[in-house]
């Protein structure tokens, strides 16, 4: 015993005199950040002369600036792998792809929305290929991103690059960006640009690697990881610099995945530790992006959250799956989550636009969304309402036109059952922060239940994982949507919807979405609007996943939609705006796409290779019985 306490003992001594080393070695390191930092404000005040220097009503003039801007861009790349990651908020100042989002990060779940206003490159590029741009408003976008520099050279962030730790967290942030918006025009409003700076930063980026290694010896990126990514850097300046001819696919599977792998490795090995929120939803113990642990969007267990026990866990899910098909739950006794999420349909209903309303004549006002993936998002519902999936499941059962229980009722009838009531109060000490069994029990058992259906991969996901081979058709729908189809700024790689790197936040769109399909009015829902009130909220909704797209007809939060083809087609005409619906916050280009009938069929070949391979139960065959007789007539599943 004395013996181990010593090796451990010694173990930490040694790693102190490591970190002390590399803390005093990386004067190189930080020199060059310091060094880069100072090149990018050049460039800035360049920027700001050229643009106050010119005529706005100039053609000529108007080019000078872009090609300023896009030098600046260029100088911003040297910097992106430390900004984006150090001071997230700040970069939407520096590059802010939207002049406002009200994204809600996972760690502000429980406060109003922020508004947050975006400046900088990206939206001064775009507003120059505005109407009669002013020179003013111009001048402030640039302006604002020199003055949020500041930041930047603060001890609070400089701070941070005297040890390894901040690196490989950044590394590991430009890494999923590889894979998740660089290659995609997301913030790059001239697509003949992407790849040509896309190149450009890994080779920045690879310099600084350099200077690391050199600075933290003992903490270096081993000759794997630097060899690869000197393969991934030739692959790009042996590629197009067409983005649409641009091979995402080879460049995920065979370079940007393995990265990752190696990365996380290192970490574990060097034992980093984070500080920032940055990495709250990210899960260390993913080595592959395209593995459905990659982050944390949601918490399944609930209230069950300390449960390990494997006997405790098969009890939950027991309990969870009889609940689930169980109309008890429903004010009268007819109605349970089955009636609307139905399981081999992948959880929800494909036989209708909208779900039945409690009182079995009325239809609700949206679309049944599938549960499977539900917990890869950090707000639920199309509109974002809740911040849990408890709470969702609390919601629909209590809600009048919903399943129109109510709490108490529930409680009472569910601890009516003796199976329930037994299985509920053995799980109780599992629970130490409530003394009794609460509507939190009930609604965790059944997200616990139902989440096991989100764990299963699909043909997309085992080939990039290198257990399968993806279908040629599959890999040019693939290209296409990282590229052409835009699909992809906003369906991120890898659950394809609407949270990106690093998976702290839920994206909204306004889309412009019709009451049918003759375009004859836009929908009246207001979507997030009803949540966050504000101008740009008005008839957004949540970016939904595209997996299992195939199996989850009808589209849209209004089930406008009955086929693939039809969306595809809303997309191409750009959206509602396309279509000559008044959208005055379409947040989809109204352009048209230009996608050919193969464009078409190729995407939705992709599509389909994001059908996961899910194991489906059966339904129980009964229900457990209730101490009261009027309940003993329950149907598995409920009647409507």
């Amino acid at each position: 015993m004395k013996r181990k306490i010593s090796i451990i003992i010694l173990t930490v001594i040694v790693l102190h005199i490591i970190a002390f080393k590399n803390k005093s070695g990386a004067a190189d390191y930080m020199n060059l950040y310091s060094e880069k930092t100072e090149n990018f404000k050049t460039q800035q005040i360049a920027l700001m002369d050229c643009i106050k220097k010119s005529n706005l009503n100039s053609i000529a003039d108007i080019e000078k600036i872009k090609i300023e801007i896009n030098k600046t861009r260029n100088s911003l790349k040297g910097l992106d792998f430390w900004f984006r990651y150090l001071e997230p908020v700040v970069y939407k100042k520096v590059n802010g792809p939207l002049p406002v989002e009200w994204e809600t990060e996972v760690f502000e779940k429980f406060e109003k929305p922020y508004k947050r206003e975006g400046t900088g490159l990206t939206l001064a590029a775009l507003y120059l290929d505005e109407e009669a741009p002013n020179r003013d408003t111009l001048l402030d976008l640039v302006n604002s991103s020199i003055n949020a520099m500041a930041t930047y050279e603060a001890d609070s962030i400089t701070n941070e690059l005297q040890t390894y730790h901040h690196f490989y967290l950044c590394n590991r942030l430009h890494i999923l960006n590889l894979a998740a918006i660089y290659t995609t025009g997301f913030e790059c409003p001239d697509t003949s640009r992407i790849i040509p700076e896309l190149g450009g930063m890994m080779t920045e980026v690879k310099a600084m690697y350099e200077v690391f290694n050199n600075s933290f010896t003992n903490m270096a990126l081993n000759t794997a990881y630097m060899q690869l990514y000197q393969n991934a850097i030739s692959f790009v300046e042996s590629q197009s610099a067409n983005y649409s001819a641009f091979d995402h696919y080879t460049f995920i599977k065979d370079y940007v995945n393995p990265l990752y792998t190696l990365n996380q490795k290192l970490m574990k090995d060097y034992g980093v530790i984070s500080k920032s929120f940055v990495d709250y939803s990210i899960n260390k113990n993913a080595t592959t992006i395209f593995d459905k642990a990659l982050y944390d969007g949601q918490n399944a267990k609930g209230i069950f959250s300390r449960v390990q026990d494997k006997n405790a866990l098969a009890e939950i899910d027991r309990l969870g799956k009889l609940l689930f098909y169980d109309p008890i739950l429903s004010g009268n006794n007819q109605r349970s989550c089955a009636s609307c999420h139905i399981t081999n349909q992948y959880f929800t209903d494909t036989t209708r636009r909208t779900a039945i309303a409690f009182d079995g004549k009325s239809v609700l006002a949206r679309n049944t969304p599938s549960l499977i993936n539900a917990g890869a998002n950090h707000l639920i519902m199309q509109d974002g309402k809740h911040i849990s999936l408890q709470n969702q499941t609390r919601d629909v059962m209590t809600n009048a036109i919903e399943m129109g229980s109510k709490e108490s009722e529930i409680l009472k009838k569910v601890l009516s059952c003796k199976d329930y009531q037994k299985g509920f109060t053995y799980l109780l000490k599992y629970t130490p922060q409530e003394s009794e069994i609460t509507l939190q029990h009930i609604s965790s058992a059944i997200t616990f239940y139902y989440d096991k259906f989100s764990h299963f991969s699909s043909p997309l996901d085992d080939a990039i994982n290198n257990k399968s081979i993806l279908s040629e058709n599959a890999k040019r729908g693939f290209n296409l949507f990282m590229s052409r189809s835009q699909c992809a700024t906003c369906h991120f790689v890898p659950q394809f919807n609407g949270i990106k790197p690093p998976y702290v936040s839920s994206e909204f769109e306004v889309l412009g979405v019709p009451t049918d399909t003759g375009y004859t009015a836009l929908s009246a829902d207001k979507g997030r609007h009803e949540i966050n009130p504000a101008v740009e909220t008005l008839n957004a909704f949540r970016t939904g996943s595209i997996r299992n797209a195939s199996y989850t007809t009808p589209y849209m939060h209004n089930g406008v939609f009955n086929t693939l083809n039809e969306v595809i087609e809303f997309y191409n005409h750009g959206g509602g705006a396309g279509r000559g619906l008044q959208v005055y916050n379409q947040t989809l280009s109204s352009d048209s796409l230009g996608l050919s009938s193969s464009d078409k069929f190729y995407l939705i070949q992709f599509i389909q290779a994001l059908n996961e391979n899910i194991l489906f139960e059966k339904p129980p065959q009964k229900l457990p019985k209730s101490n009261m007789p009027s309940l003993n007539f329950r149907t598995v599943g409920g009647i409507y």
